[in-house]
């Protein structure tokens, strides 16, 4: 079942089913049987499982967010509770709910909250990584 194609009452009944596919192993043994043998949903195999992202997959995410709204916007100043959708995003890049995005689906990512805790711990971030914020014009 594709996630936002069955809504009933509110509940994306996609997202659900692959929700319970994905946390099999936290089911009760009671749930795990009801899922198989009533409703024929199976835990996700290893294949369709989320790719674990290491930190700095996670900054060049973040970073690549902070790239295109400044070529857009000309500026770093970003609201904290912008979220910016990364356009053509590459395929197996988690995204919300920590969900692979297929290829060209864009990924949404909090780049208002980031740039806030950034800016906290400008401190720790190393030359490197403080360099690339700084050329994008990063008030800190």
């Amino acid at each position: 079942m594709a996630t936002g194609k069955v809504i009933v009452q509110g509940e994306d009944l996609g997202r659900w089913v692959s929700a319970q596919r994905h946390g099999w192993e936290q089911l009760l043994p009671a749930q795990q049987w009801l899922l198989d043998n009533v409703l024929g949903i199976e835990p996700a195999q290893e294949a369709e499982r989320p790719v674990k992202r290491t930190q700095d997959d996670m900054w060049a995410v973040n970073l690549a967010a902070a790239r295109q709204f400044h070529a857009r916007e000309g500026h770093l100043r970003v609201p904290r509770k912008h979220t910016e959708h990364l356009e053509g995003a590459a395929e197996g890049i988690a995204g919300p709910g920590s969900r692979q995005a297929g290829a060209g689906e864009p990924v949404g990512v909090k780049l208002g909250a980031w740039l806030d805790n950034v800016r906290k711990r400008a401190a720790k971030l190393s030359t490197e990584r403080r360099a690339d914020l700084d050329h994008l014009g990063m008030r800190w």
